[in-house]
């Protein structure tokens, strides 16, 4: 076995997957019932965006506690349209992609939220701690993909996407929304590094 893929091995394990595994009934379930109202995997896909709007339009009016709620509802339509188009046995490399897309724009129309409600107010820390949340989740995920699409692992990081929701939840929830960027600021960009170095390490092994 080559080194690359003793590292792939060895990184194989993410909570997002132990999340997966320890709810796979309850989604199979859910997922099984969408199916039969002639819901497509797709379709939930889009759902989830749209949801992720109206978390940002919430923020942007100021009912930070309730953003938080709708995000938890939101939050699992990201596992269901797979177990849904597993289920289906319609899994597709477009779907996939979909998903992928349509994660990237939740959260960058929920940081919008969050950037439109702190100019109202006037924080102008607040507005560049979203600026620097926007980059490092948009890094998180570049450096994830173009590590793969060239043959290398990049499945390490202390706040990927998993992560960054169930930090985000809970603040807006508690209704402390600051929090939660000086935490996606700092350890999503720090993440973004972590996988860097890792692409390194195996490119040099």
């Amino acid at each position: 076995m080559s080194n690359l893929e003793e590292t792939k091995e060895k990184t194989a394990w993410s909570l997002e997957m132990f999340l997966r595994r320890i709810f796979k009934g309850i989604l199979d379930a859910i997922a099984g019932f969408l199916l039969k109202i002639g819901l497509t995997p797709n379709s939930i896909t889009i759902l989830g965006v749209v949801l992720s709007a109206g978390v940002a339009v919430l923020i942007s009016m100021g009912y930070i506690t309730w953003a938080g709620i709708l995000i938890v509802i939101a939050a699992p339509m990201d596992a269901l349209d797979g177990s849904m188009a597993r289920l289906k046995g319609i899994s597709s490399s477009f779907g996939a992609f979909l998903d992928s897309v349509t994660d990237r724009y939740s959260e960058m129309i929920i940081l919008g939220g969050l950037l439109y409600y702190y100019l109202q107010l006037g924080n102008s820390l607040a507005c560049i701690l979203v600026f620097i949340s926007a980059v490092g989740s948009i890094m998180v995920s570049y450096t994830k993909a173009r590590a793969e699409s060239l043959g290398f692992s990049a499945k390490v990081g202390i706040l990927t996407r998993v992560e960054r929701v169930l930090v985000l939840a809970p603040c807006l929830i508690f209704n402390i929304p600051i929090v939660a960027l000086w935490i996606l600021a700092v350890l999503g960009n720090f993440t973004a590094i972590q996988r860097i170095l890792f692409v390194r390490k195996q490119s040099i092994s």
